[in-house]
Parts: C-alpha cells; sequence; structure tokens
C-alpha cells in the first residue's frame, strides 16, 4: 500500500482497504492512524459496529473519525458530533500501537490509551486492527443461548475458563485477565451476564445468583462446553459459587476475586429495601451529569483510565430502562440474601465440592476483608490470597493475581484436608 492511493489500495487478506474521506489528504494513509485502520478486521467483531463512528484523537494535534460501515474503515476528519466511542493517545503511543500488532491492547492495559464512551466498541477496534485473529486475537461474539443472546469475549485455546464480572460492570473488566490466561494455554470467555453490557435485558428476570448460574450453564451448552474453570468478581464471584453448589459437574475450579457474600450481621434497611421494585429503575428522572458526579463521589479515582472506562460503560447500561431493572434488582438480591437457615448461603457454602481460590483485598470497601475468616471457618480446604488493593485485584494487582490463579488452575487437585492454604503479599 506504501505510495498508493488509498482510495487504489486492494488488502492481500480480502478484505476492502480503508478509505480516506472527502477533505482529508491522502498522506493521512500512511500515518500512525491510516496504518492502523488499515489492519481493520471485521471479522474479529461481532456486528454491533455497523455505521458506528470511532474518534481517534491525538491531544494537541488533531482529531479524526473511522465510520465503520460494510465491512469497511473509513478515515476521515473529525465531524461527528457524539461519536460512539473515543480512543486518545499521544503521536509516540499511535506510532507503537500502528508499529505492533500487540501495541493497541498493550497501550490501553497500561493506561497509554485512554477509552471512551462505548468501551465494548472501543476495545473491539483495537482488537480488529491488531492484525491478529483468534485464537491468537480477541472476538467478540455474540451467543445464542436458552437465556437469550449474550456477549462475550473470546480468546486463546486450550481449558475453557469463563470469566463473569461484577455489579455494574461489563466483560471488559476482565480484559487483562483474559489476555493473560490465553496467552498461558487457556481458552479465555469473558461474559456480559444477562441485564448487563451488551447482553440481553430481559424486563421481568429475576437477576438472582440462581437465574444468572443458569445463563452461564447455557453459555456453555451453546458453546458445547462440558466443564469449565469459573473465575468471578464481586457479583460475579456469587454467581461463580451459585454455578459450583448448583451444577458441580459443570465446575472445575472456581477463582472468586473479592466475591459479594450473603452478610452475617443484621441488615437494618432490609424491610425498607424489599419494598422496593427494581421495575421502578423504568422510570429515570435523574439527568446523566447528576449520575455521574454520583459515581465520582463514590468511586474518587474515577478520573484515572481503567476506572474511567469502567464508569463510562456502567452508564451506558444504566442509562437505558432495563439495565436500570437490572442493576437495582441484582443489588437488591445481594443485600436480602438470607445468610442461615436452610438455604441460608453460609449454610450452602459447607457443600461446595469444586476447589476454591478465593483472593481478597485489604483495601476493599464493597466486601471487607473480614469476610475472608467467615469463608476459612465454613471451607478450610479453601485458598486465600489477600492483596494491598481495593475492591477488582485483576486491574489493581495484575500481575499477581494472574500467576497465582495460573497456578491456582494447574495445581494437582489434592484431597480435601490438603488442600488449604492462605497467603499474605
Amino acid at each position: 500500500m506504501e505510495g498508493m492511493p488509498v482510495e487504489q489500495a486492494v488488502r492481500r487478506d480480502g478484505f476492502p482497504a480503508p478509505t480516506v474521506g472527502d477533505g482529508e489528504p491522502p498522506a493521512v494513509a500512511a500515518s500512525p492512524l491510516g496504518l492502523l485502520v488499515g489492519r481493520y478486521d471485521p471479522t474479529v467483531l461481532d456486528g454491533s459496529q455497523e455505521r458506528a463512528c470511532v474518534r481517534l484523537a491525538i491531544p494537541g494535534e488533531g482529531e479524526w473519525d473511522v465510520r465503520l460501515a460494510g465491512g469497511t474503515a473509513r478515515l476521515e476528519a473529525a465531524t461527528e458530533p457524539s461519536p460512539d466511542a473515543t480512543l486518545t493517545a499521544d503521536r509516540e503511543v499511535w506510532g507503537h500501537i500502528a508499529n505492533d500488532l500487540r501495541g493497541g491492547m498493550d497501550a490501553f492495559r497500561s493506561g497509554r490509551l485512554l477509552v471512551r464512551r462505548n468501551l465494548h466498541l472501543g476495545v473491539g477496534f483495537l482488537a480488529s486492527t491488531s492484525g491478529m485473529r483468534p485464537p491468537e486475537g480477541l472476538a467478540f461474539r455474540r451467543v445464542e443461548t436458552e437465556s437469550g443472546t449474550l456477549s462475550v469475549l473470546d480468546a486463546g485455546t486450550g481449558e475453557p475458563v469463563i470469566l463473569v464480572h461484577g455489579l455494574g460492570a461489563t466483560k471488559i473488566s476482565f480484559l487483562t485477565t483474559t489476555v493473560a490466561l490465553a496467552g498461558a494455554g487457556y481458552r479465555t470467555i469473558s461474559v456480559d451476564l444477562p441485564g448487563f453490557g451488551d447482553s440481553v435485558k430481559p424486563l421481568l428476570a429475576p437477576y438472582h445468583p440462581p437465574f444468572f448460574a443458569r445463563a452461564i450453564v447455557d453459555l456453555m451448552d451453546a458453546l458445547e462446553i462440558d466443564r469449565a474453570h469459573v473465575i468471578g468478581n464481586s457479583m460475579g464471584g456469587r454467581v461463580a459459587l451459585e454455578l459450583g453448589l448448583r451444577y458441580p459437574d459443570r465446575a472445575r475450579k472456581l477463582v472468586l476475586l473479592a466475591p459479594s457474600l450473603a452478610w452475617k450481621r443484621e441488615r437494618a434497611w432490609a424491610p425498607f429495601v424489599r419494598l422496593l421494585r427494581p421495575e421502578l429503575g423504568l422510570v429515570q428522572a435523574t439527568p446523566r451529569w447528576v449520575i455521574e458526579n454520583a459515581v465520582h463521589r463514590i468511586i474518587p479515582a474515577a478520573a484515572d483510565g481503567w476506572v474511567r472506562a469502567g464508569v463510562d460503560g456502567f452508564l451506558r447500561a444504566y442509562l437505558t430502562p432495563r439495565g436500570r431493572v437490572a442493576f437495582y434488582a441484582s443489588a437488591r438480591n445481594i443485600y436480602l440474601e438470607e445468610p442461615h437457615g436452610a438455604k441460608g448461603f453460609w449454610t450452602r457454602l459447607e457443600r461446595l465440592q469444586a476447589p476454591s481460590l478465593f483472593i481478597w483485598g485489604h483495601l476493599d470497601r464493597l466486601v471487607p476483608i473480614g469476610f475472608a475468616k467467615h469463608v476459612e471457618d465454613v471451607l478450610p480446604s479453601a485458598s486465600h490470597l489477600k492483596l494491598d488493593c481495593g475492591h477488582v485485584p485483576q486491574l489493581e494487582r495484575p500481575e499477581e493475581t494472574h500467576a497465582t490463579i495460573e497456578a491456582f488452575l494447574r495445581r494437582p487437585e489434592l484431597p480435601a484436608e490438603l488442600a488449604g492454604s492462605g497467603t499474605e503479599r
């Protein structure tokens, strides 16, 4: 393509070359952004990108739009008043991304590339311009299941590992884990739970752990996966435990990252919360800016790259009626879960058979590390890792978290009386 007008170029892989829009000089095609767009592969995405606009920005230098339509990518001057996703980096980083097939994902994970608005589209664009196809690269897919259409991020080959996000999060919260474990020889599948991200959002679904666990089993059935390791963060950890309890023949090993567990102490607001109906989420009179300000007060680090992107992902679903219903219903079920009794969480947890690794954060304000002692009392065979981090270990302490997970997954299964261990870092 070098030295050839981009409109005349034909790509060797059979896909149409990117085009330069009217008013944008052909020299743009030879720039880092042009080289990046030249690698665009629509088969990596799930079809949701059709007619989307991705804004590429270099602070202090300029902005360009990439129009995705008909399996092609068109690079032009920025004119779209509200692009679907925005990717921002300095010129040096864009050059690295253009010249290194893994550069885009590396820059995003390290915080040198900022993705805003639609995180699914932004990360999908990076995957589709990386020049790498599955299994080496990432693939976004929509999977038809008995629970409805589920959006997944798929990478790697080997023993399957299913990654389940927390309340208000999406599959992208496990992007670093997806890449790390795929590189370690596993097939990693990060899923948007029903009601979240880009998956189906049924209005009258119960949105409790049994419902979500059934959805994961339906996903496994659709992908023809008999058994899988399951990793969950926060609410996703609770879902992983439910899957292990209800479907022990489908779960190999469980990894629980700061899992949401039933509170043992009295829940003073329980009578009031029981009266609240999730369907109230169908009406949202609060402006977006009010919700954003509230999120930034609750999460002081929301101005930082990863957290800021996560907040965008949360708001994209929360600012839709069905997304709010799913969020309210899920949060309500977390708070109201019974701890004791025949069907109580802690009573049932004693029956868990799958080898389990719990990872806790000393600085976690949502799931205090004191829960670790409760788990140790009920599951003496479980392994534990305690880190100086908050509620999302895979993003806050990725190296320690992923190294421990990989070692745990490779470890031969030991008798229950020998398997338990505790680690402080």
